[in-house]
């Protein structure tokens, strides 16, 4: 795809921060898909820009697990195979029911406010796109793993399931599975409200099933055994 339609709408006056942003736009609509290869001088000759600030935001992709480096090649959007896809989502599996049970414990009036009305917002939502429904989907997910108070924790979950969101999108979900992927979010919202009688290994992997084939493929016994009952 040319690179103009992409950037159309991009500021030359914008650096790094605004690239990362455009080039993740990029991503998560399916303008770059995977393997595509992200030229550096192309993209600085395009943006107006030097290269330095294009090499910074590239680099940042990288840290999201987004973009990929390959020697003596240069940098491509990242292309996994369905094996890597439920590996991941194995980890994300075990990270993800830790970064729920802390922020139960961490849990504050405002930030349990903040993900009641992310979780209100997707139930309301209709005619919604996959990129529509996939950043609603993100932007719950950074809301609870910073409410969890361990950046480690919410960094590490951050690089890891970048790639599950860009691909969420360009899997194409219908609309009946859309619509409850979105109104899905409800049970993580009453676990930290502390009214699920229910743990956080279940409502995750609930939650990533209804998304992800076998998402505990590669877990450990006790999300393969919740797996099979």
């Amino acid at each position: 795809m040319p690179i103009e339609q992409i950037v159309a709408k991009f500021k030359p006056s914008t650096l790094r921060d605004d690239i990362s942003e455009l080039l993740l736009d990029a991503i998560l609509s399916g303008k770059l898909r995977p393997g595509d290869r992200l030229n550096e001088s192309a993209l600085a000759r395009q943006l107006q820009v030097s290269r330095a600030p294009i090499r910074e935001a590239l680099q940042t992709l990288q840290e999201q697990g987004l973009v990929v480096n390959q020697p003596r090649r240069g940098m491509f959007v990242v292309s996994l195979s369905e094996e890597e896809l439920q590996k991941i989502n194995s980890l994300r599996l075990v990270l993800e029911a830790e970064a729920l049970r802390l922020c139960a414990v961490r849990s504050t009036p405002q930030n349990l406010r903040k993900m009641e009305q992310l979780a209100d917002r997707m139930e309301r939502s209709t005619g919604t796109t996959a990129l529509e429904a996939t950043r609603m989907d993100l932007e719950f997910h950074r809301a609870m793993w910073s409410f969890s108070g361990n950046e480690f924790l919410e960094k590490t979950l951050t690089s890891v399931t970048a790639p599950l969101f860009a691909y969420a999108v360009l899997t194409k979900p219908k609309a009946e599975k859309m619509r409850m992927i979105l109104d899905s979010h409800r049970p993580l919202v009453e676990f930290v409200a502390g009214t699920s009688r229910r743990t956080a290994d279940d409502v995750i992997f609930d939650h990533l099933s209804l998304r992800w084939n076998e998402p505990d493929k590669y877990a450990s016994r006790r999300f393969r055994n919740k797996g099979a009952s």
